[in-house]
């Protein structure tokens, strides 16, 4: 069932992705990982590819051949996709026959649905649940443990964005780096670019309220700022803010399509990042190549990123915080310039290129 209208074929070699678990606007990062890979994969690959999206994901591949997998059952709630997934996994078959001809299968989404015979590799964006248990209801923890970690652990290959979670993997998991391949994730730099509007007084956050994405921290150190600076606002984006109550100066935009969002980096003052942890933090760069000023937490993978691109501060202390925000906000000229030629380092046709090396290490 492999391919329905097959484009001019480059190789011989037919690689599958598994997107089966994809559900739009609920993935954050990850989301952002599949769409720019797919991509990338379409412009620049050397290789033969198909996706096979789900239902509620039409049209996910972008650019590369597509199957949409009617299998598998339609899901957008967390229960619906819970469903979904449990009924895929004791029912494979139908969805395995879409993969039959590939050479190679790829679990961007890190979980293996269908499971197939033919050699596969997954990426995993970080191990959270690992490292911060605290942060996640027993229920979860426990799911993530099947349908995360052990399909690391038997993975033949496993790509990271950072060598912080190759590290962190190993320490929990105990993949050796050998079967890791770290991929640095890139930036859209056609649409990431600095524009000729005026910088505004507000900071930017673009993260949904997860515990570890350390909003009241953040707003505790807005406060401090806001005694200083009194015409200063932030400004947070990203869905599920509207479940409490902000203080003033706070404006909640919710999700925003992509060019609000770089409207928002080329008027900002200053990107504030104080997440608490990240597999690979994306604002941050977005943001630095659209000539924001980035202050971000010396946390997780972010100071991998972001290197010297960004004053980094320590993120469990709102005092910390609003210390690195105003000294970015003082001098901003030298961050912009920092943080043009850190983002200029992330780039999605080097990720392809890297994903196709991992794609050939297991053919046969």
């Amino acid at each position: 069932m492999l391919f329905g209208k097959r484009r001019p074929v480059r190789s011989r070699v037919v690689i599958a992705l598994s997107l089966l678990t994809l559900v739009p606007g609920q993935l954050g990062g990850t989301e952002t990982y599949v769409r720019e890979l797919t991509k990338a994969l379409a412009a620049n690959g050397e290789l033969e590819y198909v996706a096979v999206v789900p239902p509620v994901a039409r049209g996910g591949a972008n650019g590369l051949p597509e199957e949409v997998a009617t299998e598998y059952r339609t899901a957008r709630t967390l229960p619906q996709r819970f469903a979904s997934m449990g009924l895929a996994a004791v029912r494979p078959v139908p969805l395995r026959r879409r993969l039959d001809a590939a050479d190679v299968v790829h679990y961007p989404l890190t979980i293996p649905l269908p499971q197939t015979r033919k050699p596969y590799l997954l990426t995993l964006q970080d191990v959270l649940h690992l490292d911060r248990p605290e942060l996640f209801p027993k229920w979860e923890a426990a799911l993530r443990k099947v349908a995360y970690d052990r399909p690391t652990r038997r993975a033949p290959l496993v790509l990271v964005p950072t060598r912080f979670t190759a590290e962190r993997i190993e320490h929990h998991l105990g993949v050796p780096d050998e079967r890791m391949r770290v991929i640095p994730h890139g930036i859209d730099h056609e649409r990431l670019t600095p524009g000729a509007e005026e910088r505004e007084p507000f900071l930017l956050y673009p993260a949904r309220p997860w515990p570890h994405k350390n909003h009241d921290r953040l707003l505790v150190a807005f406060a401090l700022l806001r005694r200083e600076r009194p015409e200063l606002r932030l400004v947070l984006t990203g869905g599920g803010h509207d479940r409490r109550a902000y203080p003033e100066g706070v404006e909640v935009r919710g999700l925003v399509p992509d060019d609000e969002l770089v409207s928002l980096y080329r008027r900002a003052s200053a990107l504030v990042f104080p997440s608490l942890y990240e597999g690979f933090a994306f604002p941050p760069l977005e943001a630095m190549a659209c000539g924001c000023p980035v202050a971000a937490a010396d946390s997780g993978s972010v100071a991998e990123v972001c290197g010297d691109g960004a004053w980094l501060f320590d993120p469990t202390d709102p005092e910390a915080i609003a210390a690195a925000v105003d000294e970015v906000l003082r001098d901003p000229a030298p961050w912009v310039e920092r943080g043009l030629a850190r983002a200029d380092r992330f780039r999605w046709a080097e990720a392809a290129r890297g994903h196709e090396a991992a794609y050939r290490e297991l053919l046969p």
